[in-house]
Protein backbone atom coordinates (compact mmCIF):
# COMPACT_ATOMS: atom_id res chain seq x y z
CA UNK A 1 0.00 0.00 0.00
CA UNK A 2 1.03 3.73 -0.54
CA UNK A 3 -0.23 7.12 0.66
CA UNK A 4 0.79 9.96 -1.12
CA UNK A 5 -1.01 13.54 -1.80
CA UNK A 6 -4.04 13.07 -3.94
CA UNK A 7 -4.20 14.93 -7.35
CA UNK A 8 -6.44 15.96 -9.64
CA UNK A 9 -6.66 12.83 -11.93
CA UNK A 10 -7.07 11.09 -8.48
CA UNK A 11 -10.60 13.30 -8.20
CA UNK A 12 -13.56 10.23 -9.53
CA UNK A 13 -11.55 7.53 -7.41
CA UNK A 14 -11.29 9.30 -4.24
CA UNK A 15 -14.62 10.02 -4.89
CA UNK A 16 -16.10 6.74 -4.99
CA UNK A 17 -14.52 5.56 -2.56
CA UNK A 18 -15.87 8.31 -0.08
CA UNK A 19 -19.36 6.88 -2.15
CA UNK A 20 -18.56 3.38 -1.24
CA UNK A 21 -17.35 3.67 2.13
CA UNK A 22 -20.57 5.90 3.42
CA UNK A 23 -22.95 4.02 2.02
CA UNK A 24 -26.24 5.65 2.31
CA UNK A 25 -24.47 8.54 3.28
CA UNK A 26 -21.94 8.56 0.34
CA UNK A 27 -23.74 10.82 -2.05
CA UNK A 28 -23.69 13.65 1.04
CA UNK A 29 -20.19 13.16 1.84
CA UNK A 30 -19.45 13.25 -2.10
CA UNK A 31 -20.83 16.65 -1.86
CA UNK A 32 -19.37 17.71 1.18
CA UNK A 33 -15.97 16.65 -0.08
CA UNK A 34 -16.34 18.28 -3.67
CA UNK A 35 -17.40 21.26 -1.76
CA UNK A 36 -14.17 21.50 0.17
CA UNK A 37 -11.94 20.72 -2.17
CA UNK A 38 -12.53 24.06 -4.22
CA UNK A 39 -13.35 26.16 -0.99
CA UNK A 40 -10.94 28.51 -0.37
CA UNK A 41 -11.64 28.70 3.43
CA UNK A 42 -10.56 25.24 3.95
CA UNK A 43 -7.60 26.12 2.39
CA UNK A 44 -4.78 25.07 3.53
CA UNK A 45 -5.67 21.28 3.05
CA UNK A 46 -4.59 18.23 3.12
CA UNK A 47 -5.86 15.41 0.95
CA UNK A 48 -3.99 11.90 1.13
CA UNK A 49 -4.98 8.39 -0.35
CA UNK A 50 -4.36 5.28 0.17
CA UNK A 51 -3.28 2.98 -2.93
CA UNK A 52 -3.24 -0.64 -3.42
CA UNK A 53 -1.79 -1.35 -7.14
CA UNK A 54 -2.89 2.64 -8.10
CA UNK A 55 -6.62 1.64 -7.24
CA UNK A 56 -7.84 4.63 -4.53
CA UNK A 57 -8.54 2.59 -1.72
CA UNK A 58 -8.30 4.98 1.00
CA UNK A 59 -9.39 8.83 1.16
CA UNK A 60 -8.40 11.27 4.11
CA UNK A 61 -9.56 15.08 4.21
CA UNK A 62 -7.86 17.63 6.40
CA UNK A 63 -9.29 21.22 6.08
CA UNK A 64 -8.20 24.50 7.51
CA UNK A 65 -9.52 25.26 11.24
CA UNK A 66 -9.22 27.50 14.12
CA UNK A 67 -9.82 28.15 17.37
CA UNK A 68 -11.39 31.73 17.85
CA UNK A 69 -9.06 33.56 19.89
CA UNK A 70 -6.75 37.04 19.62
CA UNK A 71 -4.53 35.22 17.43
CA UNK A 72 -5.77 32.38 15.55
CA UNK A 73 -4.08 29.01 16.41
CA UNK A 74 -3.01 26.81 13.38
CA UNK A 75 -5.52 23.99 13.55
CA UNK A 76 -7.22 21.49 11.01
CA UNK A 77 -10.64 19.37 11.02
CA UNK A 78 -10.26 15.62 10.02
CA UNK A 79 -13.36 14.93 7.94
CA UNK A 80 -13.65 12.89 6.48
CA UNK A 81 -11.99 9.39 6.33
CA UNK A 82 -12.99 6.85 4.32
CA UNK A 83 -11.91 3.59 3.13
CA UNK A 84 -13.41 0.94 0.36
CA UNK A 85 -15.29 -1.96 2.36
CA UNK A 86 -13.59 -4.61 0.88
CA UNK A 87 -10.65 -3.21 2.32
CA UNK A 88 -12.10 -1.77 6.09
CA UNK A 89 -10.75 -3.07 9.09
CA UNK A 90 -7.35 -4.00 7.59
CA UNK A 91 -5.19 -0.46 9.48
CA UNK A 92 -5.89 1.20 6.02
CA UNK A 93 -7.80 4.41 8.23
CA UNK A 94 -4.86 4.38 10.56
CA UNK A 95 -2.07 4.57 8.28
CA UNK A 96 -3.99 7.67 6.60
CA UNK A 97 -4.30 9.14 9.90
CA UNK A 98 -1.25 8.63 11.18
CA UNK A 99 0.76 10.05 7.68
CA UNK A 100 -1.99 12.97 8.23
CA UNK A 101 -0.74 14.06 11.44
CA UNK A 102 3.00 13.20 10.75
CA UNK A 103 2.27 16.07 7.48
CA UNK A 104 0.36 18.37 9.35
CA UNK A 105 2.47 18.53 12.36
CA UNK A 106 5.49 19.05 9.56
CA UNK A 107 3.66 22.09 8.36
CA UNK A 108 3.18 23.75 11.91
CA UNK A 109 -0.64 22.52 12.48
CA UNK A 110 -1.22 22.93 16.72
CA UNK A 111 -4.41 21.09 17.01
CA UNK A 112 -6.69 18.50 14.76
CA UNK A 113 -10.26 18.05 15.38
CA UNK A 114 -12.46 15.56 14.72
CA UNK A 115 -16.46 14.63 15.07
CA UNK A 116 -15.52 11.04 14.57
CA UNK A 117 -15.92 7.40 16.37
CA UNK A 118 -14.91 7.95 19.97
CA UNK A 119 -13.76 4.04 20.06
CA UNK A 120 -12.03 4.65 16.66
CA UNK A 121 -9.95 8.16 17.05
CA UNK A 122 -8.52 7.38 20.81
CA UNK A 123 -5.84 5.25 19.47
CA UNK A 124 -4.17 7.84 17.63
CA UNK A 125 -4.22 10.24 20.28
CA UNK A 126 -7.61 11.74 20.24
CA UNK A 127 -9.34 13.24 23.29
CA UNK A 128 -12.82 14.45 24.03
CA UNK A 129 -12.75 18.44 23.00
CA UNK A 130 -15.47 19.85 25.09
CA UNK A 131 -13.91 19.03 28.39
CA UNK A 132 -10.79 20.69 27.26
CA UNK A 133 -12.09 23.81 26.73
CA UNK A 134 -12.90 23.27 22.58
CA UNK A 135 -16.37 24.11 21.77
CA UNK A 136 -17.45 22.92 18.09
CA UNK A 137 -19.09 24.97 15.31
CA UNK A 138 -22.28 23.82 16.26
CA UNK A 139 -23.64 22.17 19.29
CA UNK A 140 -22.78 18.64 20.14
CA UNK A 141 -25.69 16.85 22.00
CA UNK A 142 -24.76 15.42 25.12
CA UNK A 143 -25.12 11.97 23.27
CA UNK A 144 -22.71 12.74 21.40
CA UNK A 145 -19.85 14.81 23.01
CA UNK A 146 -17.34 12.44 23.37
CA UNK A 147 -17.35 12.25 19.38
CA UNK A 148 -15.68 16.13 19.40
CA UNK A 149 -12.32 15.22 19.82
CA UNK A 150 -8.67 17.18 19.60
CA UNK A 151 -5.38 15.68 19.19
CA UNK A 152 -2.70 17.60 20.27
CA UNK A 153 0.49 17.86 17.43
CA UNK A 154 2.89 20.26 19.45
CA UNK A 155 3.00 19.20 22.89
CA UNK A 156 1.46 21.46 25.30
CA UNK A 157 -0.33 23.98 23.22
CA UNK A 158 -3.73 22.66 24.83
CA UNK A 159 -2.92 24.03 28.23
CA UNK A 160 -2.73 27.82 26.51
CA UNK A 161 -5.78 28.08 25.05
CA UNK A 162 -9.33 27.23 24.74
CA UNK A 163 -12.62 28.39 22.47
CA UNK A 164 -14.75 27.70 19.70
CA UNK A 165 -13.34 26.31 16.91
CA UNK A 166 -14.19 27.54 13.63
CA UNK A 167 -13.82 25.47 10.01
CA UNK A 168 -13.98 26.02 6.31
CA UNK A 169 -17.36 27.71 4.81
CA UNK A 170 -18.59 24.34 3.16
CA UNK A 171 -18.41 22.17 6.35
CA UNK A 172 -19.55 25.25 8.57
CA UNK A 173 -23.22 24.06 8.62
CA UNK A 174 -25.43 22.35 11.10
CA UNK A 175 -26.36 19.32 9.35
CA UNK A 176 -22.48 17.85 9.56
CA UNK A 177 -22.18 18.43 13.36
CA UNK A 178 -23.80 14.95 14.22
CA UNK A 179 -21.97 11.99 14.83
Amino acid sequence: MQIREATGSDLEALLEAERQAFGAEGPEIVALVKSLLIDPTAKPLLSLVALDNRRVIGHILFTSAWVVLKEKTPAALLAPLAVVPDRQNRGVGGELVTEGLKRLAEQGVKLVFVLGHPGYYPRYGFKPAGPLGFDAPYPITDREADAWMVRELSPGVIDGINGKVACADAINRPEYWRE
